[in-house]
């Protein structure tokens, strides 16, 4: 499993597990064993089973070439989570420009001042446009209310797993 831009409250959990062969990496954190530009996957095709990327495409300057570098280091029937920030209202279509450098502006226009693009409802399909296979799970509107308070999760996210077709 590679786990990128690899979050703190994760990683002791994916360590124990015994029989996951599990690798953090980012281009900055201090948490990533490896240092690595998402944009261009220092592994070779067909490498891991899992990928892990939360809230890191809304960063990043070509968010389709870099989930073409995800889909060509997954294995056949490998799978990737590829989660991004929900605002809502959601937007109809993805707004994006990697150019913009006024922190207000891009604060304003992408809710954030280091994103360079908010995502909208074509989200899904823009990871299909780089090959992957999409499905759209609402884990948490499976949940009973209790445990979505008790946990604070947020109401309507979609979990975006990405599934590299078996060629």
């Amino acid at each position: 499993m590679l786990h990128v831009a690899p979050e703190l409250c994760y990683i002791k959990r994916f360590e124990s597990l015994p029989k996951l062969e599990y690798l953090t990496a980012d281009i900055e954190s201090p948490l990533a064993k490896i240092k690595m530009d998402i944009h261009d996957i220092p592994f070779p095709e067909n490498t891991f089973d899992i990928l892990f990327c939360n809230h890191v495409l809304e960063h990043v300057q070509d968010d389709k070439k870099a989930m073409s570098e995800m889909l060509r280091v997954l294995k056949p029937g490998g799978w990737a989570i590829l989660q991004i920030p929900i605002f809502k209202p959601l937007i109809a279509k993805t707004i994006e420009d990697p150019t913009l450098e006024d922190p207000k502006k891009r604060t304003e226009l992408f809710g954030q001042d280091d994103h360079v693009r908010m995502y909208g409802k074509d989200y899904a399909d823009r990871i299909r446009s780089t090959g992957f296979k999409v499905i759209e799970e609402n884990f948490i509107g499976e949940l009973e209310p209790s445990l979505v308070k008790k946990y604070a999760l947020p109401e309507g996210e979609i979990i975006h797993r990405a599934i590299k077709p078996n060629q």
